[in-house]
């Protein structure tokens, strides 16, 4: 355990060594939001890549579609890995890239008020940003708690503590411009711990190596028969999962920060042979889990976990693998690299959302040192609230699909449809972002029932439908937003005829 210990401090000594040096140098908005836009394609890549995979993939997300799902949740990852990656980084990146640096945007509200000439949508967006990021903060906490109670054996709110601290450092030391250099160490530490986590699963006793993988594949547990109602759950995480970073404001901010078209082009590749590699080899670890457990043994995990059982599955995969203390400890410095770099990214987000589009919307004379030091102060105070959040007896999954489901409903198709459709304008956007709004917050609002006292069975179920209504949320969104923008134009044309 000691070896353990001793490489998570390295990691940590790094990541404050890399604040302290390159924070000297961030000092603009520009430079704390999108870090000079002068990001190359593996830092941008790499930093894309860190923010989509956290300790919420590979604990919360990998460990409930193994549990339900076997050997086909090895679907997610490649799900990822093509349209929440590739295609996206193909459709987005340049074209957003581009309009970014014309219009010296730094949010993706930004975004929304130039694009529609809408101020009131730029500040309804910033404040569903910010409320509706702390969910997906929390769960990254949530991830790392169960990480450290299973493996380290201390207290996961202990652990969640050291968490906060750091990425708060992290965002105080310059932002952006700290956070991509990080993230450049963090990606390489990320895919070379998968790479080693897989060979030593699997050859694990418990797998048995390829031959106990073929012998896996032709059980009930490993590849299920799957009724409708499960492919429509699973495909749901997949398409969430995926498509829901097209609508996300810190992965659409990634676009925002690269130097030139040609960095943009190698980016895709670069970021695709890393999701490929951390999500494919992320979910393909969970898919083993009935290989480690009996349903016996689920029971227990039930018993000493409650509702959040499935998030301390994969850990205790882990645990009992028998893996070498050295990589036990990359292991962790690996789910640890995933975490910080997603959190930190979503909390400066949400800061740079909160306070330019919000604050210095309303008060357009801000000084920009003032917002500098506002953003950073801001990002501790998000820290903190969802560290709280965190704390709640919510499952990862459905904290995720709340977050990514209301974000992603409501801005998807204001925002993706704009970069092709010149047709897209205030009346459709509006009706787009309404239409998705409202769909996704429906399991959400039902958790809050819960949470006050409903003991209604429909409100439980509907809570846990979070990726089901996201989906649908989305595909509504956009195609009410193309929709009402074709009639709202053709109206418009015949009025000025």
């Amino acid at each position: 355990m000691t070896a353990t210990w001793v490489t998570i401090g390295i990691y940590i000594a790094l990541l404050v060594a890399i604040g302290i040096f390159t924070g000297r140098s961030s000092k603009s908005v520009a430079d704390i939001t999108v870090g000079g836009r002068k990001m190359g394609a593996w830092l941008s890549a790499l930093s894309y890549g860190t923010a989509y995979f956290s300790a919420v993939m590979f604990v919360g997300y990998a460990g409930s579609t193994g549990y339900g799902f076997g050997l086909w949740g090895i679907i997610a990852g490649l799900g990822n890995m093509v349209f929440g990656t590739l295609l996206a980084w193909l459709l987005l990146a340049r074209r957003t890239r581009k309009a970014a640096a014309e219009m010296g945007l730094h949010t993706m509200p930004e975004f929304l008020e130039k694009r529609y000439g809408s101020r009131a949508m730029r500040l309804f967006a910033c404040i569903v940003v910010f409320i509706f990021l702390i969910p997906y903060s929390a769960s990254v906490y949530k991830g790392l708690g169960s990480i450290a109670r299973v493996l380290l054996g201390i207290d996961d709110t202990v652990f969640m503590i050291i968490i906060a601290v750091l990425g708060a450092l992290l965002l105080l030391f310059g932002g952006y411009l700290v956070q991509a250099r990080a993230d450049f160490v963090q990606g390489i530490i990320m895919m070379a711990g998968v790479a080693l986590l897989l060979f030593f699963v699997v050859r694990s006793q418990a797998v048995g190596g390829l031959a106990g993988l073929a012998a896996y594949a032709k059980t009930a547990e490993g590849l299920p028969s799957l009724n409708g109602k499960q492919w429509w759950a699973l495909v749901s995480l997949v398409l969430m999962t995926s498509f829901g970073t097209w609508g996300l404001p810190h992965m659409i901010q990634k676009y925002f920060a690269i130097k030139s078209d040609e960095q943009a082009r190698r980016g895709i590749w670069i970021s695709t042979l890393f999701s490929l590699l951390v999500a494919g080899g992320g979910y393909f670890i969970g898919s083993l889990c009935h290989l480690f457990f009996r349903p016996g043994d689920y029971e227990k995990l039930s018993d000493a976990f409650g509702a959040t059982f499935k998030d301390y599955i994969v850990p205790t995969m882990l645990k009992l693998a028998n893996i070498p203390s050295i990589l036990l400890g990359i292991v962790i410095v690996l789910l640890l690299a995933a975490s910080v770099s997603t959190l930190c990214s979503v909390t400066l987000t949400a800061a740079a959302t909160l306070v330019k589009d919000f604050f210095a919307t309303l008060v357009p004379r801000t000084k920009e040192k003032s917002l500098s030091w506002g953003i950073k102060i801001v990002c501790v105070v998000f820290v903190i609230v969802s560290y709280f959040v965190a704390n709640s007896h919510t499952p990862i999954l459905d904290l995720m699909s709340y977050s990514w489901g209301i974000l992603s409903g409501s801005f998807l198709a204001p925002y993706a449809l704009s970069l092709y459709y010149k047709g897209a304008n205030k009346t459709g956007a509006w009706a787009g972002i309404a239409t998705g709004f409202c769909i996704a917050l429906v399991p959400a609002v039902s958790k809050l029932m819960n949470v006050f006292g409903s003991t209604s069975a429909r409100v439980a179920a509907l809570m846990g439908y979070g990726p089901q209504y996201a989906v649908v949320a989305m595909a509504s969104s956009v195609a009410v937003c193309f929709l009402v923008s074709a009639i709202a134009g053709k109206a418009k044309r015949r009025q000025t005829a």
